[in-house]
């Protein structure tokens, strides 16, 4: 069934349930609902006025307490399906204030199953969201789920942990609001007893919790503190490999991105021992393919690029591979004893991006940031520390790349570049999404332009005509391919604002790039005197973002001394802007809500509108002189007379302006008044809650005269504990160091394990290679007999060959007289030197015009030495390995023969 007919159906089934409450509508109505739980409905489609009326009719019944249970329990498992796409999410939450509604529904609730619905509904509209403000609704909410969790009943206490750790992650009203109950530190224990529990997610749950309410609190100091801080990341790190579910995964993410927030966390992280084995472990799982893992494995990895301490780690562990591991993309497996196992770890997020998965491009252009952060070159300034663990270089001393990386980016680059060349759909969603896609590449390669290692890589891969190619794609994005036919900044924001930027770092690119590429220059010079790039340099101008205004203003320093550049264009480009942007305040400004106008403001205008006229006419009637002025002074009355007019409609808009602000003046008087009324309440309350208090008092002096007596006697109980207790504490020191002790053994005897291991490989790889090499022996002896034959043959050649230097020796003598007469003709020659040397003179002439065409072969030529260089360095590493084959050789024939060899088995 289509759509729009489901909707419309179910508007009219909800129509016929709220005329008449019968069994019957009731179940025709359920069916509805659970038909379009079948449909794939998008909130913000163009039928968007369909949708919204379904979700507020639905919401008004969620909200009636005469509907019955079971078609709620239809309409929130609904709202759940729509709930699980993220755009639809925020929809609900914003739009339609779905929160409200259904915390009203929970806390009236008297069906377990619809109750734990409804929290699962919550726990996903809450996620990742700006929650309410907070209100009665959303504390009694809290204090309901408080309650809940400590009651312990299994099959609720997730999705109320779940929707605990939404509600105060970055909400500080909230924390506040829980560490002021009386019952926290019963929750802070529970949540501490849950951190044992068998379920992986109840664990992060709880976790979670805990950090957005301790975390910069006495509690978070001890439960986040050096002893217990690497115990959290292994386990945060085992919920990332090892949860069952995607929800487990994605919160535990969160969890670790919140922790290292604090930077006492994040410098105990870059201590971590197990540091580059975790993000090595948590990287691998991109190879799974599945979109939401990835996104958050990607997350993760942003959130730890821009943490400073842990940049320096995770370029070791990307970067670390030996150069020609990396060029071999056919050995991808491959690893090396003692920092291979890093190999993996950056080939396959270049594998990610060559075949990303279809639909996962938040996570494609995620990948693509994380490149960006890597490759980007540190300044390292003075005084600056490393990092502890940075054992391998990324970068040298000077800031430079070093060559892993090198070897990383001509990977990455093919990769890349393939990337950038994927066909344009049709369609504002694809070009939004092409323009995303264009903006994050481009400023990779413009990271990759500010070293001269990396520019030279690029310039191998990119093209003048592929850049000329992007710049037409998004030329057309911002106002199809005609001049300055598109619409001012913010009428298009998304598609303009997106074009423009990704344009801007395309020229900026084009820029960089200019002297090493070939036909770059010219293609770089004719796109800044096109008329259509006028639109983007003006939307980038106007940008908030200070980066892109500096670019663009680079740019247009360059374009400026160009003679075909647009420049009056630019000017009223510019004023255009600014004249939308100064109108846009003056409605924004004027377009107040105006509620109900006086009729008194009405009269007013008419009366003065009467009068303004009656004026116009008695100074017409009354200048009724014949003089050459009188027209003039007319004409200077009547433009006085129409200002006044205009400010008088100012003034009118003021005075409606003044009387919407008096409605909700009296509006809040209003509610002052019954905010009065409350306080009032609470006085009273408060005054018979202090007369308790006061009887209490004196209950409690009495109890404090008894208690004095027993603290007397219990001083000397306390003396005696304080010994034991002391002798407790020698006892726990001396524990303590024989768990560290004993930790270090267990340390020591799963490195000889795998030693061990290893040299049990090695010992088969070994015996394995002996055998050929037996093999290669009987051969080589086979070999010689049949030397030994070929030598008697040559002997043979010998004697025919001192018969043929005889013959040669009587042509010599033919030669000799040969080379007196080339003598002579080397006179001649030399006259004819002197007649050359004239035409070398006009040949000079020409050496300087074919000067310039050296330059562009010099560059041809260092791409090629460089391609040489690599050659060198891979064939002495060759002859190398030869040489050591050939000395092998050479002592097993000396070790089978029982005495030194004489055979020269070199090659």
């Amino acid at each position: 069934m289509d759509v729009t007919t489901c909707l419309k159906s179910l508007l009219m089934a909800v129509h016929q349930y709220r005329e008449n409450r019968t069994a019957l509508n009731a179940a025709q109505l359920q069916k509805q609902v659970e038909e379009m739980s079948t449909v794939r409905c998008v909130l913000w489609s163009s039928e968007g006025h369909l949708q919204s009326q379904c979700v507020n009719a639905l919401m008004e019944l969620i909200g009636n307490t005469n509907t019955c249970q079971n078609l709620v329990g239809s309409i929130v498992s609904l709202l759940t399906y729509l709930a699980c796409d993220g755009d639809s999410q925020l929809i609900l939450h914003s739009s339609f204030s779905l929160i409200s509604s259904v915390t009203a529904v929970v806390l009236h609730c008297s069906e377990h199953t619809l109750l734990v619905q409804c929290l699962q509904l919550l726990q996903k509209l809450t996620y990742n969201t700006a929650t309410l403000p907070p209100t009665n609704h959303l504390h009694q909410l809290l204090r309901f789920i408080i309650s809940t969790i400590q009651s312990h009943t299994d099959d609720i206490i997730i999705p109320c942990l779940g929707l605990m750790a939404n509600l105060c992650r970055e909400n500080q009203s909230v924390q506040a609001f829980v560490r002021s109950q009386d019952s926290v530190r019963s929750f802070y224990r529970t949540l501490l007893n849950f951190l044992d529990h068998s379920s992986l997610t109840v664990v992060v749950f709880s976790l979670s919790v805990l950090t957005s309410l301790s975390l910069g609190e006495k509690v978070g100091e001890k439960l986040f503190g050096p002893k217990n801080i690497h115990q959290t990341f292994q386990l945060v790190f085992n919920i990332i490999l090892n949860g069952d579910r995607t929800v487990t995964r994605k919160y535990s993410v969160d969890l670790l991105i919140d922790l290292i927030k604090s930077p006492k966390i994040a410098e105990h992280l870059s201590r971590y021992a197990h540091f580059s084995t975790c993000v090595t472990q948590v990287s691998a799982l991109l190879e799974n393919k599945e979109p939401d893992s990835a996104t958050k494995v990607l997350e993760l990895l942003l959130a730890l690029s821009v943490v400073p301490s842990l940049l320096p780690l995770l370029r070791q562990i990307f970067f670390k591979p030996v150069a020609p591991k990396l060029g071999a993309l056919g050995n991808l497996g491959g690893r090396e004893p003692g920092g291979g196992q890093h190999l993996d770890v950056g080939l396959t997020l270049v594998q990610w991006l060559s075949s990303p998965v279809e639909g996962a491009e938040s996570c494609l252009l995620q990948a693509l940031r994380l490149l960006r952060e890597l490759l980007e070159v540190p300044s390292a300034p003075s005084g600056s520390r490393v990092p502890t663990g940075c054992s391998v270089a990324v970068c040298d001393p000077q800031g430079a790349l070093s060559g892993s990386t090198l070897s990383f980016v001509g990977v990455l680059l093919p990769v890349v570049m393939e990337l950038l060349k994927e066909s344009i759909p049709s369609g504002d969603d694809d070009l939004v999404r092409v323009c995303r896609r264009s903006s994050t590449i481009i400023s990779l390669l413009l990271v990759l332009c500010s070293e001269e290692k990396t520019r030279s890589l690029l310039t191998q891969h990119i093209s003048a005509q592929l850049c000329l190619h992007q710049v037409e794609t998004l030329l057309s994005c911002c106002h199809g391919n005609q001049p300055l036919t598109c619409a001012p900044p913010g009428t298009d924001g998304d598609l303009s604002q997106l074009s423009s930027h990704a344009l801007i770092q395309t020229l900026k690119l084009m820029s960089h790039l200019r002297q090493d590429v070939p036909h770059m220059e010219t293609s770089f010079y004719r796109v800044l005197q096109d008329q259509r790039t006028v639109t983007p340099l003006c939307v980038a101008l106007m940008s908030p973002v200070a980066l892109m205004v500096h670019s663009a203003l680079s740019l247009l320093f360059e374009a400026s001394s160009l003679p075909d550049f647009p420049a009056v264009l630019m000017g009223e480009g510019i004023a255009a802007n600014n004249a939308f942007r100064q109108r846009s305040t003056e409605l924004s400004l004027k377009h107040l809500p105006v509620q109900e106008i006086p009729p008194l403001s009405t009269v007013g205008v008419e009366d003065s509108n009467k009068s303004v006229s009656c004026l116009v006419e008695k100074i017409k009637d009354g200048l009724e002189v014949k003089d050459s002025c009188v027209s003039e002074i007319i004409d200077v009355y009547e433009q006085k007379l129409s200002a006044l007019a205009t400010k008088e409609n100012h003034l009118q808009e003021l005075l409606n302006s003044k009387s919407s602000a008096l409605s909700q003046a009296d509006r809040i008087i209003a509610q002052f008044g019954v905010q009065r009324a409350q306080t009032e309440a609470e006085r009273s309350r408060l005054c018979a809650l202090l007369k308790a208090s006061e009887r209490r008092k004196e209950q409690l002096q009495a109890e404090l005269s008894y208690e004095l007596l027993m603290v007397q006697r219990s001083k000397t109980d306390t003396e005696d504990l304080l010994q034991h207790n002391q002798r407790l504490q020698r006892d726990s020191e001396q524990h303590q160091e024989l768990r560290e002790a004993y930790n270090a053994l267990l340390l020591r005897l799963s490195d000889s394990e795998q030693q061990l291991k290893d040299l049990q490989t090695l010992h088969q790889s070994l015996t394995k290679s002996s055998d050929a090499q037996k093999r290669s022996y009987e051969a080589l002896q086979l070999l010689h007999n049949k030397v030994g034959v070929a030598l008697a043959q040559a002997q043979c050649s010998v004697e025919s060959l001192q018969e043929q230097i005889q013959r040669k020796q009587t042509e010599f003598s033919g030669v000799c007289e040969q080379l007196q007469q080339q003598q002579l003709e080397l006179q001649v020659k030399e006259e004819q030197l002197k007649e050359l040397q004239v035409a070398m003179e006009t040949l000079k002439k020409d050496l300087i015009r074919t000067e310039q065409s050296r330059r562009d072969t010099s560059i041809k030529a260092s791409s090629l030495e460089l391609q040489k260089d690599q050659l060198e360095v891979k064939l002495k590493s060759k002859e190398d390995e030869l040489n050591k084959h050939s000395a092998m050789i050479a002592m097993i024939h000396s070790l089978s023969s029982g005495k030194k060899s004489d055979v020269n088995l070199s090659l």
